[in-house]
């Protein structure tokens, strides 16, 4: 249940960043702008996470690294469609 959480939660925070993106520039490019700016955001994100399974939860890093490239490769993945989605129009 938590990695769905984690995963919707990046879905919601690439919806913010592209929606920037908009505001900043009002174009697609912009838009994809703030798709790309969102993935080494995202990135940090998953590896906070992974470090507080880790180190709070008592989880060992083999055990919380196939969750961390799932929780980040779902929502980078959605990005990278929109960035070249956008960049098309």
């Amino acid at each position: 249940m938590h990695m769905l959480l984690v995963m919707v939660t990046g879905g919601l925070q690439l919806a913010v960043f592209v929606l920037l993106g908009k505001l900043w520039g009002a174009d697609a490019a912009s838009m994809a702008t703030g798709a790309k700016a969102f993935i080494p955001v995202w990135l940090a994100m998953t590896l906070a996470n992974m470090w507080v399974g880790v180190s709070k939860a008592g989880y060992t890093v083999a055990q919380e690294l196939p969750i961390l490239l799932l929780n980040f490769a779902v929502p980078a993945a959605l990005a990278l469609m929109l960035v070249w989605l956008l960049q098309r129009a």
